[in-house]
């Protein structure tokens, strides 16, 4: 459970994909882990940042570059390991102690899959909120809708680039927001 309850870790992670399927060999690996953090009493949102992380087990391939703008050579002059992400999100953003959200049920998912297999603590307390079924159940809405649709619903204009977790991270806690309120 939770002990922090002044703010919530808002996080949206990008991963290596393809658009031809997964190649022989090679795991999805997160290359950007975006996150904020939300104060639920303000709704200020503040230290959002970008995280970027060298892929372990894959390859960025060309599709990804041009989903998410995150090139190789970004990852190599700026990325760091996945276990040093892990880490500054425990302790510069006590993401173990506070609540953490993310739009859909993915990068808890990717989060549970790359701490396994890589044998690294997860990050994360077990207070997880799934912004993007909240915002459907808060609607009203027959079905779950993307982060830029829900967006839009709220007439909330989009800032940044979508697919980039820096960006993404904010855009989310600007709805969880709106959802607390």
């Amino acid at each position: 459970m939770a002990n922090k309850l002044d703010k919530i870790v808002i996080v949206d992670i990008e991963a290596t994909c393809w658009n031809t399927g997964q190649p022989k060999g090679m795991e999805s690996d997160i290359i950007e882990v975006g996150v904020c953090l939300l104060d639920i009493r303000t709704g200020e949102i503040s230290e959002n940042r970008g995280i970027l992380v060298r892929p372990e087990r894959s390859e960025i391939s060309t599709f990804c570059t041009e989903l998410t703008t995150i090139s190789l050579e970004m990852i190599e002059k700026d990325g760091i390991e996945f276990k040093e992400a892990c880490r500054i999100l425990k302790e510069e953003y006590l993401s173990q102690g506070r609540p953490w959200a993310s739009f859909g049920a993915y990068d808890q998912k990717q989060f549970q899959k790359q701490c396994t297999a890589m044998s690294i603590g997860y990050p994360f307390g077990p207070s997880h909120i799934n912004v993007k079924t909240l915002f459907a159940l808060k609607k009203k809405l027959s079905n779950e809708k993307g982060m830029s649709a829900a967006l839009s619903l709220l007439k909330i204009p989009l800032e940044g680039t979508h697919h980039r977790g820096v960006d993404d991270a904010n855009n989310i806690a600007k709805i969880l927001n709106w959802i607390l309120n």
